[in-house]
């Protein structure tokens, strides 16, 4: 039986098989998974929990014994293999196979493994776990599936959020699944259950070094120079690492340089931002950027980013901090410091 990470939680509530199979490279997922069987076997009667590390040593011998061995301290117990490589090897395949072939009546065997390989995935022994068990494959999300898992894990929380706030919350925790968990608990205990907005998210989040490095080019865009000097300044303060806060500079800008392209072949802002998706209230702040700049310009600013970018790895000569207050104040059009050759060829 093949399941995907969704129908988990609804398969739970009604069965549970006697071998469980998760495999993947998504870490929060395959964490969660693994949480939600072990739940579902407690509730059943399965208290006792007895762990193994397939390596080199392992001996496979271990399983069938454990296995055919009566529990010390309950009458069920969950028997969990974990195999970093997804590679049991010829014992293992082996030992798998038997076990399957004489499930124990009061065990359930829960294997957790690295992503597998085609190969693997038509082995013998994957076939004969998917016959009498379940197969779990979990994959990283691609960005255009971020905002309905979002929207679902809200949902679970009592959580009703807007459009917007599905935006805001995927571009702020794209590629951490963990950390966007967290980010919706944080919502739940501050707003309890029921609608949550987009001005609501932006407030949860405000104290975010994350959230205040993506923020810095739309401050840098309202031409705020007070404000993008305190976030930076803040940042330096709590000891951020400056490569950290210009990968998420850099990020928006090229976003802005494709923005700023597309509209010097002419196409309205209106379409532009429907492609990328720009919620109501930021169109407002991304309009006046790419009106007060051109696409040389913001050309020129992803230049100056990579050579900040040179100097935090000791590739240039330079302050990258200083640097990197001279760059958002240029976005926001104001000039501090002598401006370098590649900003003077676009005045």
């Amino acid at each position: 039986m093949k399941l995907n990470f969704n129908q988990l939680g609804s398969h739970l509530q009604k069965t549970l098989q006697p071998v469980y199979f998760i495999s993947g490279d998504e870490p929060f997922q395959l964490d969660e998974s693994t949480r939600l069987i072990r739940e579902a076997a407690k509730a059943q009667g399965y208290t006792e929990r007895e762990v193994y590390h397939v390596d080199r040593s392992f001996d496979w011998d271990q399983l069938l014994y454990s296995a055919g061995s009566m529990s010390l301290f309950s009458e069920r117990k969950v028997i969990e293999l974990r195999i970093p490589t997804g590679k049991p090897g010829d014992k293992g395949c082996k030992a798998l196979v038997a076990y399957t072939s004489q499930l124990p009546e009061d065990n359930l065997l829960l294997i957790v493994s690295a992503k597998l390989d085609s190969n693997q995935s038509k082995s013998k022994w994957f076939k004969a776990i998917d016959a009498v068990g379940a197969t779990l494959a979990v994959w990283p999300l691609e960005i255009q599936q971020l905002p309905g898992w979002l929207k679902l894990r809200m949902q679970l929380r009592g959580l009703q959020p807007t459009e917007d706030a599905l935006t805001i919350l995927a571009e702020q925790v794209e590629g951490n699944l963990l950390a966007a968990d967290q980010e919706l608990e944080k919502l739940r205990m501050l707003y309890g259950e029921g609608a949550i907005t987009a001005e609501q998210v932006l407030g949860a989040v405000s104290d975010s070094a994350r959230f205040d490095a993506f923020a810095l080019v739309d401050v840098a865009l309202q031409g705020d120079p007070v404000r993008v000097s305190r976030i930076l300044h803040g940042l330096k303060n709590e000891g951020e690492d400056v490569l950290h806060i210009l990968g998420a500079l850099m990020y928006q800008l090229r976003m802005l340089e494709k923005m700023a392209r597309a509209k010097s072949n002419g196409q309205p802002l209106e379409q532009i931002f429907s492609q990328y998706r720009i919620w109501d209230k930021r169109k407002i702040v991304l309009s006046a950027g790419l009106n007060r700049h051109g696409l040389k310009r913001w050309q020129a600013f992803l230049l100056v980013a990579g050579r900040i970018e040179r100097m935090c790895k000791g590739l240039a000569t330079g302050k990258p901090w200083d640097e990197l207050l001279q760059l958002t104040l240029r976005i926001a059009d104001v000039a501090l410091f002598p401006l370098t050759a590649e900003q003077i060829a676009t005045r």
